[in-house]
């Protein structure tokens, strides 16, 4: 018995890295029985066949996992937004940024396209939120050296809404990259950049990237009873006054007494992100713990 890490899934197919060599396996059918799904990022047990091929016996414990895309182990999820056409809505960012810290993920910003509008609002609404907040521009390079260190020693997930330039930056990260997704949607009889798989690829300034297709922002079945309990928390801000509201259960959105909504009146927290954390807190408060059952099954 081996172990080692999902490097890329297709067709039915897991391709796993283990003592520095790839095993082509199929997951057993007790998976399916037993609900599991096997994910790209996942550390598995995996028998050995012989020539290069093998069975998925387990999946490891996993650090966190995610449905759509099918991922796990992430360690930073890196959101992409634009000031510039197509322009990022804050609260898409902040319901990404939501579901990434409720799932263990570090945070990262990338404010693309700078070279067409340097995004100054939603500079200033997260590097004072403390998240980590950078400008790039895979137009002109800026930034891209500091992006690089940034994910070292990391495997990175990159999202954002549509047309904010993901391809762009991971290009400009790694020139091949563009040439590997050509060379596969070539072999799959598809568009450029339309594969339907999803791999890890290795960067030449040291960390690793998710190449995650059809990625634009994280499906409802994210938005569940568990993050529902803890959506306060997934507010890295909010930290400092959670516990200072004079009533238990506050929900941190019209309370009197609430230590958040005074911190907010008080301008040390940024109205953008208490109007998101109040969509997310009326978009979550339908849910009962019957749909949660029904959802697990």
């Amino acid at each position: 018995m081996k172990t080692g890490r999902i490097r890329k899934a297709l067709s039915g197919f897991y391709y796993v890295e283990s003592d520095g060599e790839i095993l082509t396996c199929r997951a057993r059918g007790k998976f399916r029985k037993d609900g599991v799904s096997p994910l790209v990022g996942d550390r598995v047990e995996v028998r050995e066949l012989g020539a290069g091929e093998g069975f998925l016996q387990r999946v490891l414990p996993r650090r966190n996992a995610f449905s759509r895309p099918a991922v796990a182990n992430i360690d930073q999820m890196v959101i992409i937004a634009s000031a510039a056409p197509p322009v990022t809505d804050p609260f898409l960012i902040d319901r990404m940024m939501s579901v990434a810290v409720f799932k263990d993920c570090q945070v990262l910003l990338l404010l693309n396209k700078c070279d067409l509008n340097p995004a100054d609002r939603l500079y200033n609404i997260y590097h004072a939120s403390g998240v980590e907040t950078l400008r790039v521009s895979a137009e002109t390079g800026e930034g891209i050296d500091t992006l690089q260190t940034l994910l070292q020693g990391k495997l990175s997930a990159f999202t954002g809404n549509s047309g904010v330039g993901k391809s762009s930056i991971l290009n400009a990260l790694y020139p091949a990259f563009g040439l590997q997704t050509g060379e596969i949607s070539d072999a799959l009889g598809r568009g450029r950049h339309t594969t339907r798989h999803i791999e890890i690829y290795s960067l030449p300034g040291g960390g690793e990237a998710v190449d995650t297709p059809g990625f634009s922002s994280f499906e409802t079945e994210e938005l569940n009873l568990e993050l529902k309990a803890h959506l306060p928390e997934t507010f890295p801000e909010f930290g400092p006054y959670l516990r200072d509201c004079r009533f238990a259960g506050c929900s941190h959105t019209k309370e009197r007494g609430c230590a958040v909504l005074d911190a907010l009146r008080r301008g040390e927290i940024q109205p953008s992100r208490h109007n998101s954390y109040v969509r997310l807190y009326e978009e979550l408060k339908p849910l009962r713990e019957w749909q949660t059952r029904k959802e697990g099954n």
